[in-house]
């Protein structure tokens, strides 16, 4: 028979034991890649901004998505074999999704700036835009880049954009209007308040395309190119490894092109 050290001992070590693999798990488990559990699960979410034009555009009238980063995310889901599951975001928002996994993926031409590195990891960039304004037929005042940065000249841009902090750096004249929406943007403007917003390539075109009072007004020589690209969460070098090799292959084979031609984005594609 066992003696009373001899079953408490046995216990102990049992306790051990359950303990050891316990926290074994719990190691395996935060060692694992997203990669694992989107091919485990065989679903992708990929958060994307609906009203990109160009970008991840839902058509009003169609009620599909269109545009070069919806496309891609296709093209990686097929990649993968797994089903793809797209998640309404949006610039203000786009962190707190990643970070509190409301989805793998930001795909909708990212502006990679140094404060989101901070908290986001970046891929690749696939494409480069410039800043454009955007003013009314109407307006006067704004014929071209120059006339910007005066006094009483309302220059807008929207809260979360990369626009808002380079406006802060660049105007020493004119007063910036920081909005909650792209919407507001276009409001202010239209309306007068404000005299112009600023945008970038693919906004842009949405605005000629799809109004008959907006003017564009482009800068003078290059004035601030801006990467545009993908993020995930920090860490996780094998999920962020394989979208860098998709990155890589859709550059090689010829996939980006041939998608930033059909949304005519060729002017802001990135190769390289």
């Amino acid at each position: 028979m066992k003696t009373y050290n001899q079953k408490r001992w046995t216990s102990m070590t049992l306790k051990k034991i359950i303990t050891l693999l316990f926290l074994s798990q719990i190691y395996l488990f935060s060692q694992e890649s997203r990669l694992d559990r989107i091919l485990l699960e065989k679903n992708l979410k990929v958060c994307i901004w609906p009203e990109y034009f160009g970008i991840s555009y839902l058509d009003p009238r169609t009620q599909k998505l269109i545009g070069i980063d919806s496309d891609l995310a296709k093209e990686l889901a097929k990649d993968l074999k797994v089903n793809l599951e797209f998640v309404e975001s949006s610039f203000p928002k786009f962190i707190s999704d990643i970070t509190e996994n409301r989805c793998d993926i930001a795909m909708f031409a990212i502006g990679n700036t140094e404060s989101r590195r901070a908290k986001v990891r970046f891929t690749t960039p696939h494409l480069e835009s410039d800043i454009y304004a955007i003013t009314t037929k109407e307006n006067r005042k704004i014929e071209n880049w120059d006339d910007i940065d005066k006094e009483g000249v309302v220059v807008a841009v929207a809260k979360g954009t990369y626009h808002e902090p380079i406006m802060k750096e660049k105007l020493n004249n004119a007063k910036l209007l920081v909005l909650d929406s792209m919407h507001a943007r276009e409001k202010e403007v239209q309306s007068g308040r404000a005299d112009v917003f600023m945008t970038d390539y693919p906004f842009a075109k949405r605005m000629l395309a799809q109004t008959n009072w907006a003017k564009l007004i482009k800068p003078n020589s290059t004035y601030h190119l801006t990467p545009y690209s993908w993020t995930v969460a920090l860490g996780d070098d094998i999920f962020y490894n394989r979208i860098e090799q998709f990155v890589s292959d859709i550059k090689k084979d010829g996939r980006l092109y041939q998608l930033a031609k059909n949304n005519e984005l060729e002017p802001i594609i990135k190769m390289k």
